[in-house]
């Protein structure tokens, strides 16, 4: 079964949520100026898989061009196996060009997000994009990446659980509170700063970081 996480946009907690996914994929529309707010995101580096949707609008092409052209550069797929000096074949050097035939490659050694197109108005595209989810899933399996994300999830997991106990057994606690409330006018004049001070602070709380939570 697919589990399906569907965000509004591109922000700091979209970008959270595609680093809970298996496979991530990016829905751009034409003459809203995706292009440009991908580059922007710095979703190119999260996308594993781009679809312009509204493809029957104008720009849709323009747009699927302008993100193959950019995975192209990101890439360096535009130069992989030309010819060098006077041999050099013009046109396997369009980097938007090399990055589709490298994304429809059957078995990838490195995976290169397709760009597809679709009018989900007219379910046009859909199967398209199944069999791109069903290509990434096995490539994921194939290359170990799938159980190598998975375990990275769990360790980002894992951190963000110690950094949140930790935060909430310092700040309730009533003498590290006081003991920064007194460090505070020593960083106000200029004679101590507030990385002195935290590292103070987690010195003195040695042992309330490392204790049992209480129940």
């Amino acid at each position: 079964d697919r589990l399906l996480i569907e965000t509004v946009g591109v922000g700091q907690s979209e970008l959270d949520v595609a680093r809970t996914a298996d496979t991530t994929a990016l829905i751009l529309v034409p003459e809203s100026g995706d292009s440009i707010q991908t580059l922007k995101a710095g979703v190119m580096e999260v996308a594993d898989i781009f679809i312009v949707n509204k493809a029957d609008r104008p720009g849709a092409d323009r747009l699927r061009n302008d993100v193959e052209l950019m995975l192209g550069l990101r890439k360096g797929v535009s130069f992989g196996n030309v010819p060098a000096h006077h041999g050099i074949d013009l046109k396997r050097m369009n980097p938007a060009r090399a990055a589709r035939e490298a994304a429809a490659a059957p078995t990838p050694a490195q995976w290169t997000p397709p760009v597809l197109s679709a009018i989900a108005t007219k379910e046009e595209g859909i199967a398209e994009f199944v069999a791109a989810l069903d290509r990434h899933f096995a490539y994921l399996e194939q290359s170990g990446k799938l159980s190598a994300r998975r375990r990275e999830r769990l360790r980002e997991r894992v951190m963000d659980i110690v950094e949140q106990k930790i935060r909430v057994r310092l700040w309730k606690d009533t003498a590290t509170m006081s003991r920064l409330e007194l460090q505070l006018p020593s960083v106000e004049q200029g004679r101590s700063t507030p990385f002195a001070v935290a590292d103070e602070l987690l010195r003195q709380s040695g042992e309330l970081v490392s204790g049992e939570e209480d129940k």
